[in-house]
């Protein structure tokens, strides 16, 4: 009996020397994401996937716990980027793929650009405009652990109004060409803006998005028009409100970026031709822009290929495309508040950290380049009490790069390590 007492102490101690055992990280320099100068030589201390420490110089382990050594890198939180679509990745074949792809097709392809997004340092998106359910159902299967992907909070389907930027069956043949309503996104009245967000909501959607003008890829005439009433798009924030639901908006146009601005929406999605107005009135509500340079610059390049584009498309890409770079820098030097985003799935995912080279060549500092996708997303978001900054007590969501992003920002774009959840999913 005594032996067995014996016994059954030493496996308790065994077990509470386990859940005592930590990952430390030693971090040669550390971006936090909120302090405005990085730290040299930093210990990061990590238990049940949540960050317990961090302190100064190289802590010593204790006996079962892990070190990782990226003496050598810069440490930073994890990227967020908040305009992506998983779903798909411009090509010849967007338009047409919808008539020969199944939504097992869609699916199983979207985990390889989810994987792709995670190893690019990405390890939480907003995925804003699919076909209502695959982004959902991709969201469960990271979260089940059943594919790698980055953390996502997806608005499902987007909304538009009849013969909008986000109506599914623009330019389709006349048996095609249905009248979509609420259910398929498509909005006309009030009271079908109530019923696509509570649509939404029932899908299992986190937030609304909505094209408030028209847009550069859609099958349509127009890329700038406002496409929302007043009426309809205070309906749409209202009822989402209801449901604690934020709104991402589309909008090119500066007709109708101001009436989403004034309905109260959360934020601004490429914002192309924003005014001095438009400026002045996001800063008064605190409307954050999400610029997507990464896909003005693609949607250009694309529009000088013969035969890439359809041709009700092409001219809209090569007048609007190159405009994003202008007003950036305008409205970052104004200081409206801005997150990071790429609209991923329209240039190559895993590219995103390209975005920042062009956020820095468009006047921003790396600093606050880099902090538009740690802190200022997470606010976006809602989640920076847990997430967007290296702190005690958040989500160990931790990347690395090999030199300084602060000297040379296109080193984001070569990620050497990558944690999700405390969980290493990439290392050097």
């Amino acid at each position: 009996m005594r032996w067995n007492v014996i016994a059954t102490s030493a496996c308790l101690w065994t077990l509470a020397i386990q859940a005592q055992a930590a990952t430390i990280i030693h971090a040669g320099r550390l971006i936090d994401g909120k302090s405005a100068e990085p730290r040299s030589q930093v210990s990061i201390v990590i238990e049940d996937g949540k960050i317990k420490k961090v302190e100064a110089g190289y802590m010593k382990p204790q006996e079962g716990d892990t070190v990782i050594n990226l003496m050598e890198y810069t440490v930073l939180p994890g990227l967020m980027d908040m305009h992506t679509h998983l779903m798909s990745q411009h090509s010849k074949e967007t338009y047409t793929e919808k008539f020969f792809m199944e939504q097992a097709d869609y699916a199983l392809r979207s985990t390889v650009y989810a994987r792709m997004t995670l190893m690019a340092g990405f390890t939480t998106v907003r995925d804003l405009g699919d076909n209502g359910v695959n982004s959902i159902a991709l969201r469960k299967a990271i979260e089940k652990g059943w594919v790698p992907g980055p953390r996502i909070f997806t608005s499902g389907k987007s909304l538009a109004t009849t013969g909008g930027h986000a109506d599914p069956t623009n330019a389709l043949r006349g048996d095609y060409r249905r009248d979509a309503g609420p259910l398929e996104g498509v909005i006309n009245g009030v009271d079908d803006a109530r019923k696509a967000v509570r649509q939404r909501y029932k899908d299992g959607a986190d937030l609304i998005k909505l094209t408030a003008t028209g847009g550069i890829l859609s099958l349509a005439a127009s890329g700038q028009n406002p496409q929302f009433s007043d009426e309809e798009l205070k309906a749409v924030v209202a009822t989402a409100r209801d449901y604690n639901m934020t709104v991402a908006v589309h909008a090119h146009g500066t007709e109708g970026i101001k009436r989403a601005v004034l309905a109260g929406v959360d934020s601004i999605e490429h914002g192309t031709f924003m005014t001095d107005e438009v400026i002045e009135l996001m800063k008064q509500k605190g409307t954050y822009w999400v610029p997507t340079n990464m896909a003005g610059e693609w949607v250009a390049e694309k529009a000088k290929e013969p035969g890439y584009l359809p041709e009700i498309v092409r001219p809209k890409a090569a007048a609007i495309g190159p405009v994003i770079r202008t007003t950036f820098a305008k409205a970052q030097a104004a200081g409206v508040k801005i997150a990071f985003g790429t609209d991923s799935g329209v240039s190559p995912h895993g590219a995103n950290a390209r975005e920042f080279e062009l956020m820095v060549a468009g006047g921003m500092s790396p600093m606050k380049a880099i902090q538009s996708a740690t802190l200022e997303a997470s606010k976006l978001l809602r989640i920076d009490d847990r997430l967007g900054t290296i702190e005690v007590d958040k989500i160990a969501d931790i990347v690395a790069v090999k030199g300084d992003p602060l000297e040379n920002i296109r080193v984001l774009q070569s990620m050497a390590f990558v944690m999700k959840d405390g969980v290493v999913a990439k290392s050097p």
